[in-house]
């Protein structure tokens, strides 16, 4: 029997409505991996999303995922649906570039424990996703800066896909495939998903584990789901998430283990509590402010909302210390040898070495002062399900332009650097559309650990909402 032609809109579905499709019979295993390889092969390089295509893998595990379910074998809700992953993620077999020219050859022997935990889920990897070269840690303030180009949003080309998971916010975006892993140091998952218009999560740190993936900032890096809904968000995460030999900073924490899971699944409580920081809609881009506001409405219809401060602590100071530090002892013998010249963007062929001067008592206390973040914020959120705000200030900026001659127009309180300092929770969803017809973003933050909080909140706005049903139209 010839493979079935597999619409567009059957695509952009959740892993829900592809499994959906799998168990029913309306396709295969093999014709969706079929399917997503082609649209990857067509639209992946006009969009510079795609680092590599896991072509022959993927159909082998295809036609093994078809056997199993025909079988009577399910491994679960990723059974059979393909995917792709950040190019800081190892796949056996297949280059892992770390999006730098430096590093173009680079094969490792073996999957990220993140890979193999998808495979063992049944999961298709279909592909190696763009990314920003060397997760954006040497400085870059340009979109061209990664080996496969500057990354091209979906909903307008001329506009960049954000960084540094790139490939995984456009891929997603553009139905080029089923879900994708990215990562996250200082806005790496948020910021694409919400330049795309995704479901972008970033886990607490030590959820994940991260062996086999390209080490940024030992203390600070995470890696997470990027998919077209929150609830696609939490069945990813339940696939990788756990404790692993391999990477000792992973803890052991049931993510069911939560007052806000019922019945395996994430819930927003009755009346839910929200705070929104002081400030919040006041310098942000117009539509930013709009479809916040908007939001806001929504929001207030079934939650409370009060508005906080946080404490006055140097939280974007830390968190760059912290990184500065340790990028330039993950990259010491790139650096050192004079190959960090190799790279694309001008700056990260010179800002490196700032980091090599970072003086050993500022690093350490800057990992002192990170403990007073944590506990700040966890006593700020504590009265709270969760904190909410616009992802970004600004939808995505033109692809051409330097981030510093577009963001800094834009202003506005932000959690990022106190976020991934302290190493606690987000989702990012879409709320709606703005400039340039880009979509924006509405992020929900939570406690640490408390994934389920706020996945169960974004979970909700989505049941009341559309706008990560909606997709462009390349």
């Amino acid at each position: 029997m010839s493979a079935r032609r597999i619409g567009p809109d059957v695509l952009y579905g959740t892993v829900a409505d592809l499994g959906h499709g799998l168990r029913a019979g309306e396709h295969t295993s093999v014709e969706l991996a079929e399917a997503y390889l082609a649209r990857l092969e067509r639209f992946g390089p006009s969009l510079n999303a795609v680092a590599a295509v896991t072509r022959e893998r993927a159909l082998e595990a295809a036609r093994t995922a078809d056997a199993e379910l025909a079988g009577g074998r399910d491994r679960g809700p990723l059974h059979g649906i393909p995917y792709g992953v950040k190019d800081l993620v190892a796949a056996r077999g297949y280059p892992t570039t770390w999006g730098a020219v430096p590093y173009r050859d680079q094969v490792f022997d073996e999957d990220a424990t993140v890979v193999r935990r998808l495979d063992e889920a049944g999961a298709i990897l279909i592909a190696k996703l763009a990314s920003v070269e060397l997760a954006g840690g040497m400085g870059y303030e340009q979109a061209d800066a990664s080996l496969t180009g500057p990354g091209r949003n979906p909903w307008n080309p001329e506009a960049w896909s954000g960084g540094s998971s790139s490939g995984p916010g456009a891929a997603v975006a553009a139905g080029l495939v089923g879900f994708a892993i990215g990562t996250e140091t200082w806005g790496s998952i948020v910021t694409p998903a919400s330049f795309c218009g995704v479901s972008g999560l970033r886990p607490t740190y030590g959820r994940v584990s991260r062996h086999g993936a390209m080490a940024l900032s030992w203390t600070m890096d995470k890696i997470g789901p990027m998919c077209r809904s929150a609830e696609d968000c939490w069945i990813v995460l339940r696939a990788i998430a756990g404790p692993d030999p391999a990477d000792p900073t992973v803890v052991d924490r049931d993510l069911l283990d939560s007052r806000y899971v019922s019945g395996g699944r994430p819930i927003a409580p009755g009346r839910p509590r929200l705070a929104v920081l002081k400030g919040t809609g006041e310098k942000e881009q117009e539509s930013v402010r709009e479809n916040f506001a908007r939001s806001l409405d929504l929001l207030a219809t079934y939650a409370e909302i009060d508005e906080v401060e946080l404490p006055d602590l140097p939280y974007g100071a830390v968190a760059g210390t912290i990184i500065r530090a340790e990028v330039a002892s993950a990259f010491e013998e790139l650096i050192d040898s004079g190959r960090v010249t190799e790279l694309t963007a001008p700056e990260d062929r010179i800002k490196p070495y700032g980091g090599q001067v970072v003086l050993a008592k500022d690093y350490i206390n800057a990992l002192r002062v990170r403990k007073k973040v944590q506990r700040a914020l966890d006593d700020t959120l504590a009265p709270f399900d969760a904190l909410v705000g616009p992802t970004r200030a600004a939808v995505a900026n033109p692809i051409d332009v330097r981030f510093s001659e577009y963001f800094d127009e834009f202003d506005g309180p932000s959690i990022g650097g106190a976020a991934n300092a302290a190493g606690i929770p987000a989702i990012t969803v879409p709320n709606g559309f703005g400039e340039r017809g880009l979509p924006t973003g509405l992020q929900f933050t939570g406690r640490a650990w408390d994934e389920a909080a706020v996945l169960g909140l974004a979970m909700e706005f989505q049941r009341r909402t559309d706008w990560h049903r909606r997709h462009p139209e390349l």
